[in-house]
């Protein structure tokens, strides 16, 4: 028997309802934004490829946070773009369930990365003495490897879970597409749609938990140690600054989701939903770019090699 269930092919993206008058400005500063994003990380991703005194595993590992950056604004910018150009907002089913999962694989990514990055320091500055035999070449490839494929794999599961469930809506209040709403758009929510981004969340929360949990033992570490200090300010400090802006980030984007309402200005919505795809991209590769000696002073000689052969 055929349940009495429309086949929903688009969903509308109601986020952008009532920006016409500034569509224009709100495009350029938006392109502006990924351009930016595009030319910060790009940088220090070459810069660590071309430079063989930067292969070292902290600078791999930012390599990859970098890289995992651009993929993740890459399933946003450019179809907001469109839109704001766009009289009508919409994507499609499959469109919407591919956005989705390149934005929360991105997210996840960046927390397997951001762990590889803490655990590094842990071992570089708690335990030196078996630094070099943790960190291999192998052990690097086989920890990033991981690093991308554990957090695709999971938010694969959930957007397999999702592309199964029975739709009867089409209106996303948002400005782009994740699993959670559209699961909220389920006509009867299965159990796994609950149970699969519970387990998701867990991992992240068990990421961030390792995470602090190094952090205070190199703090410890660092207290007795003016050598480890130096190596705590220059190195760890930076990963600090950008896991804190990733996590106040997402924080933001939680709360709109699971707390959000009308009496919040569309605006203030449309912020707090994109503030982990425009400041995380722009402020890591700014943050390691000026604090990280060796990647500053080779960006440096760069651009002033640059700027003598144009003089000349």
């Amino acid at each position: 028997m055929m349940n009495n269930v429309s086949v929903v092919s688009m969903f509308t993206l109601s986020g952008l309802s009532g920006t016409a008058h500034y569509r224009v400005t709100l495009f350029i500063l938006t392109l502006l934004c990924y351009c930016v994003i595009w030319l910060v990380n790009v940088t220090i991703i070459v810069t660590i490829i071309v430079d063989k005194n930067l292969h070292e595993p902290m600078y791999i590992f930012l390599c990859n946070l970098c890289i995992n950056g651009l993929y993740g604004t890459a399933g946003f910018y450019p179809k907001f773009l469109s839109d704001l150009l766009s009289p009508s907002h919409v994507i499609s089913y499959s469109g919407c369930l591919l956005q989705g999962f390149v934005l929360h694989s991105s997210v996840c990514a960046d927390f397997s990365i951001l762990l590889l990055m803490a655990y590094d320091r842990y071992v570089a500055i708690c335990q030196p003495l078996i630094y070099h035999s943790v960190m291999t070449k192998g052990k690097i490839g086989m920890f990033v490897f991981f690093a991308w494929l554990v957090p695709h794999y999971l938010v694969l599961v959930g957007t397999i879970t999702t592309a199964i469930t029975k739709i009867c809506g089409s209106h996303i209040p948002k400005i782009y597409c994740i699993n959670y709403l559209v699961n909220r758009l389920a006509c009867t929510p299965p159990l796994a749609s609950v149970i699969v981004p519970a387990f998701n969340y867990t991992v992240c929360l068990l990421h961030v938990a390792f995470i602090f949990w190094s952090y205070m033992y190199v703090i410890r570490n660092c207290l007795h140690s003016g050598e480890n200090r130096s190596k705590f300010m220059q190195t760890c400090l930076p990963h600090l600054l950008c896991l804190n802006t990733f996590v106040i980030s997402m924080l933001f984007d939680l709360m709109y989701v699971r707390f959000g309402t009308s009496t919040i200005p569309q605006g203030v919505k449309n912020f707090m939903a994109i503030e982990f795809l425009i400041v995380p991209p722009i402020l890591n590769p700014l943050i390691y770019g000026l604090k990280l000696t060796q990647i500053r002073n080779r960006i440096v000689q760069v651009f002033f090699k640059e700027v003598l052969t144009c003089d000349q």
